[in-house]
């Protein structure tokens, strides 16, 4: 039989050791390639073709969102299913309006990754019933919402990005904007999220998983 070739993107070698593990176990999966950061992933699939593109929405370098648009301009008919530490109500919806087609969190069992795999790379859709509750009441009460999830895209990446301890002059580089525009994104990211200066907003994405850590300046 045809195996399902699987681009396996991870920024941790380790969690990809595991899936490697869980899939070669499989008679219809074959980890095909494999990435650290979004450039590899960029990589990969102009140069191999995949079925299944199965993504780590937190790794180093591009936003997780933005790499999802840009892996959807490039290869539209490559599902992705997104493999994340963070919880469904934080990023699964925005990862589906931005092309995914599938979320599933790191605390998953075996089974569940192979069946949400199965599914996506078959063309389907595969979302947690609180996903799909979401979705299906489209907008819900403000108590109910994470703040960030709040932003936009670009002033998600920016938090994202001041979290991790990166100057306005950094990320202004990063996006080609100026360090203006940049700082205006930082005003209405900590109006909007009621934060009185950076150390509110750190000490959320440190609460929220937003940011490891480790990836702190």
């Amino acid at each position: 039989m045809n195996k399902i070739r699987v681009l396996l993107a991870d920024d941790h070698a380790i969690i990809r050791d595991g899936i490697r593990q869980i899939l070669e176990d499989t008679e219809d999966f074959l980890v095909a390639g494999e990435a650290a950061n979004g450039i590899e992933v960029m990589q990969h699939i102009r140069t191999l073709e995949y079925d299944l593109l199965l993504l780590d929405i937190s790794m180093p370098g591009r936003n997780g969102i933005d790499l999802i648009r840009h892996v959807q301009d490039e290869k539209n008919d490559l599902p992705i299913l997104i493999l994340s530490m963070h919880q469904e109500e934080q990023y699964a919806v925005r990862a589906l309006h931005a092309g995914a087609s599938g979320y599933v969190t790191k605390e998953s069992d075996g089974e569940l990754l192979l069946a949400a795999m199965r599914r996506v790379a078959g063309g389907g859709v595969f979302v947690s019933e609180k996903v799909a509750e979401i979705m299906a009441r489209g907008l819900h009460p403000i108590s109910e919402v994470f703040p960030h999830t709040l932003l936009s895209d670009r002033e998600l990446q920016v938090f994202e990005m001041l979290a991790q301890g990166l100057g306005l002059t950094e990320i202004a580089t990063e996006f080609s904007l100026s360090v203006k525009t940049i700082s205006t994104h930082k005003s209405r990211i900590l109006q909007k999220m009621n934060f009185n200066n950076m150390a509110d907003l750190i000490r959320y994405a440190i609460t929220h998983k937003l940011v490891e850590q480790d990836d702190m300046a």
